[in-house]
């Protein structure tokens, strides 16, 4: 985007549905800029390998497949900029995006902020992303196969993802910090009739242990009653207590369910304010996958062309 053209539209976040949304906006010609936030790349920056993402045969990794898609949009146009969005004040046909930087007016918001995994919160966490921890089982489960896993959580998600990981894994240890699930029942008893699936009652992780490359070898249990430890070995740990949407800065402006994520328009990518679309994960607590975040956002371009076409802008 050259100095002298005014920007028509701000995309939010710089993940696989910001940058598909860039992508389409530059090919539709509409001049934009895209804030990358706190995180660029999102979630899939802290992922070592990709091998579910369309025309990638031996597998990309995370960090890898976000550059290519910036690159990409920044062939087709799009002015990125290294800047996260405090505040946006929404109008009659135009929108304010605030950042630290500055401010930028525009007829068109995209918002692709993402979401957050929810981590345990351990001191040596970070360190075992990408050996042996992770937060997504239909991203990471493929890398376990015929060894023994642990899943974290007790909600429809942990449930979910446990069953699904019985389809690699030799055994799934359910950690779960009570003497109950929360999830659906429907849901429980999948889980707990599995024959591969153990569940660890009243425990949570007191320590992740590493083998001499680093690599996670076991955790190591605390009982949530009598604080006594034991040692569970497993090579994979999949943490599935949730997501947190980016939404924080918007909250009270735009309609968002129970548990913060942004409500669109049925089978569209339209918020209920005119010129403001959101795409990807922070409108997406079911799929929560890079092939879906980029389909969003290439939508939520095409819609925001459509827009701007009807309104005149």
């Amino acid at each position: 985007m050259s100095e002298n053209t005014t920007p028509k539209a701000v995309v939010i976040g710089s993940g696989p549905a910001g940058y598909t949304a860039a992508i389409y906006l530059g090919r539709a010609n509409i001049p934009h800029i895209l804030l990358e936030g706190s995180q660029p790349g999102g979630q899939l920056t802290i992922t070592t390998e990709v091998e579910n993402y369309p025309a990638f045969p031996e597998g990309i990794d995370g960090p890898e497949l976000m550059m290519k898609m910036r690159a990409q949009a920044e062939r087709f146009g799009t002015e990125i900029r290294s800047e996260v969005a405090t505040e946006v004040q929404f109008g009659d046909h135009s929108h304010t995006v605030i950042t630290a930087q500055g401010s930028y007016t525009v007829p068109v918001v995209i918002i692709s902020t993402g979401s957050t995994a929810k981590w345990l919160g351990l001191p040596d966490e970070e360190a075992f992303m990408g050996k042996g921890l992770s937060a997504c089982a239909t991203c990471d489960g493929f890398f376990f196969r015929d060894q023994e896993i642990a899943v974290v959580g007790g909600g429809d998600t942990a449930l979910e993802e446990a069953t699904y990981l019985t389809n690699f894994a030799s055994k799934v240890t359910l950690i779960h910090r009570r003497d109950e699930l929360r999830g659906s029942k429907i849901m429980q008893q999948r889980a707990l009739e599995h024959e591969k699936i153990d569940v660890a009652w009243n425990s949570v992780i007191d320590k992740y242990v590493p083998d001499e490359n680093g690599n996670l070898k076991s955790v190591l249990l605390k009982d949530t009653q009598d604080g006594s430890t034991r040692e569970l070995e497993v090579t994979g740990c999949f943490i599935a207590i949730g997501h947190t949407p980016n939404t924080q800065f918007l909250a009270g402006q735009l309609d968002m369910d129970q548990n913060g994520y942004l409500v669109t328009n049925p089978n569209r990518t339209a918020t209920k304010i005119p010129g403001v679309f959101a795409c990807g994960d922070v409108q997406d607590p079911f799929y929560r996958q890079a092939v879906t975040s980029a389909g969003t956002g290439c939508a939520a371009a095409i819609e925001a062309e459509r827009w701007l076409t009807e309104e005149g802008l």
